[in-house]
């Protein structure tokens, strides 16, 4: 019995270590014994995990603000290491003390745990254990515990008495009237989340004057959460009541003269028009909108271009084309000038999307142009986004009148006298092969790709060689040795010798997605042959370019024709050509 005794100690002997670390001076020892508190929980039992552990955790919250946060998180899973629900209540006096810590990262996470807990009391502990908790936070001294309190109240209305919950609304009116911005937006911030799960005659009588009252709230910070709160509650309304109770409200957000509230209203438009219906957004939303597109700050402006397709989407099919060409297109034709290049660039992002709601005629008459000047745009930015979405208008006008406009315009940049653009062009040629498919690319554009080969900037020569990767990729072995490998190989036979070193640089990159059959047989023959090039820089390249594609070819090919003309070459009269192709006949003998 002793020794089962002295057992018994030992295996409690690491625990011992770990309590009192969370007593030491050194903070990552605190810290680490924390993260292991459940282990401490474990082996201590669900008794004296209540009466003791936790106890000493609500008298220990001075602390590092890290300590406190991993304490937070760790109390918010312990319900079963206490005994399970009916005992989770014995958590609330830590986390109510966490809640009112000054680090905010700690009061969220302890909020967080809280909300976690409140499912699991029962509707009698909610009561007696939970919602005094709730009220002590609501009328704490200091604004930490009343911002935390803001965030609890939603979470047990639900399934408490109707008296209970007449005291929770009053409260949480008390956090939106008080005399602290910080609670306010903390209200705020919440408002919607609680507005749904009041009753509906409480939603009419007193959350509409909440709402009313912290939108027009003379700090910007607290009107802009209550904003979100209002769109959120929108939802809740019939669209006759929505009208009388809330749009005049909402309406005027959206000419608020903080530029942070417009933007809100500006990235949740297409959230508010779908819970306010067609009609409230026919007769107030399509204005706003137009204003919110012309606003004075850029990032309301960029906020509202990149809602430009779903805001049209969800207009009314009957009045959609009208309402468009009419208000939203003259502000679209003005952005696409603007001087922001992120308005720009959310504005391209999204305007090919205006193409299959309006129909091939309008696309013609008064979207091509737009897009012709946004793919002249100085920002590659804006060029990338039009190029990136050629599918939706390639849909709505066909590929042929796409060649006829648009195609005229991206071979005029690919031949720009500035090598930066054309570099650019040559990025978002594989994007622009994926949409026009292997034979159009053929007719129209392979032979600019090939172009850019022999193009006297090495930088355009070699993003062409990695362009021909990729198109490679996408259109298969089949396109690769009817349509680029010959034109690959021509270049071997060029005069200037910087382009049959770009042959060379092309094979590197090819052979692989070409594999070991059209390697060897169409473009090792050609490597075999620059071997015996007059200029020294391209033998060397020869010796780096057998190097780099050996893996790709098989041991005969290796035996026959790769270690001859290395061998040939490490006798070279040029030390550098010695030099690389000894590198390269080592790592040959190594493969045979």
């Amino acid at each position: 019995m002793a020794s089962g005794d002295v057992q018994s100690d030992e295996s409690l002997y690491p625990i011992a270590v770990l309590i009192d670390e969370l007593r030491n001076e050194d903070v990552q020892l605190r810290l680490n014994s924390i993260k292991k508190l459940s282990t401490i929980a474990l082996a201590l039992g669900v008794e004296r995990t209540r009466s003791e552990l936790i106890p000493f955790l609500t008298d220990t919250i001075y602390d590092e603000d890290e300590v406190l946060l991993a304490l937070a998180e760790q109390l918010g899973t312990f319900t079963q290491l206490v005994g399970g629900e009916s005992y989770v209540h014995v958590l609330l006096p830590p986390l109510e003390s966490l809640a009112q810590v000054e680090e905010t990262i700690v009061r969220d996470k302890a909020v967080e745990s809280l909300r976690t807990l409140a499912p699991q009391h029962s509707t009698t502990d909610l009561e007696t254990y939970f919602v005094p908790t709730v009220k002590r936070l609501a009328q704490g001294d200091w604004f930490t515990s009343r911002t935390s309190a803001s965030g609890l109240i939603s979470v047990c209305y639900a399934r408490v008495s109707n008296h209970v919950k007449g005291e929770l609304r009053q409260l949480f009116k008390s956090l939106c009237q008080d005399d602290t911005p910080m609670v306010r937006r903390a209200a705020a911030a919440k408002l919607g989340e609680f507005a749904k799960v009041v009753e509906p005659e409480y939603l009419r009588q007193e959350f509409v004057p909440l709402f009313t009252n912290l939108a027009n709230d003379e700090q910007d910070s607290v009107r802009l959460l209550a904003v979100e709160a209002g769109i959120a509650m929108a939802g809740l309304f019939r669209h006759e009541d929505l009208e009388q109770q809330m749009m005049q409200t909402l309406r005027s957000a959206t000419e608020d003269k903080s530029w942070r509230v417009r933007y809100v209203v500006a990235d949740k438009l297409v959230d508010l028009q779908k819970a306010v219906g067609p009609e409230i957004t026919k007769n107030d939303l399509v204005g706003a909108y137009s204003s919110l597109l012309k606003d004075p700050e850029a990032e309301v402006r960029a906020a509202a271009a990149s809602k430009l397709k779903d805001f049209c989407n969800n207009l009314s099919a009957d009045t959609r084309e009208q309402i468009i060409m009419s208000q939203i297109l003259p502000c679209v034709k003005d952005m696409v000038g603007d001087m922001n290049q992120h308005v720009k660039s959310a504005l391209a992002s999204v305007i090919m999307g205006l193409s299959p709601i309006l129909g091939k005629d309008n696309t013609l008459e008064h979207l091509l142009p737009l897009f012709l000047n946004q793919l002249k745009d100085d920002y590659p930015e804006v060029r990338l986004n039009i190029i990136s979405n050629l599918e939706c208008i390639n849909e709505v006008i066909g590929v042929r009148q796409l060649s006829q406009s648009l195609l005229p315009a991206i071979v005029e940049l690919a031949s720009d006298a500035k090598w930066r653009v054309r570099l650019g062009i040559i990025e978002y040629m594989p994007l622009l092969a994926g949409q026009l498919g292997p034979e159009f690319f053929d007719e129209k554009l392979s032979s600019l790709c090939m172009s850019w080969l022999t193009d006297h900037v090495f930088a355009i020569r070699e993003a062409a060689t990695n362009n021909l990767k990729k198109l490679v990729e996408k259109f298969g072995r089949d396109w690769a040795q009817n349509t680029v490998i010959p034109k690959v190989i021509q270049l071997a036979r060029d005069q200037n010798y910087l382009y049959r070193m770009t042959c060379l640089f092309a094979i590197n990159i090819l052979a692989e997605p070409c594999g070991q059959e059209i390697t060897q047989r169409m473009m090792l023959p050609t490597v075999i042959t620059l071997a015996g090039d007059a200029v020294a820089n391209v033998r060397f390249n020869v010796a780096k370019t057998l190097q780099r594609i050996y893996p790709v070819l098989d041991s005969s090919a290796l035996a026959m024709h790769v270690k001859p003309c290395l061998e040939k070459l490490t006798q070279d009269v040029d030390h550098d050509v010695q030099y690389f192709a000894s590198e390269a006949y080592e790592k040959i003998i190594e493969a045979l």
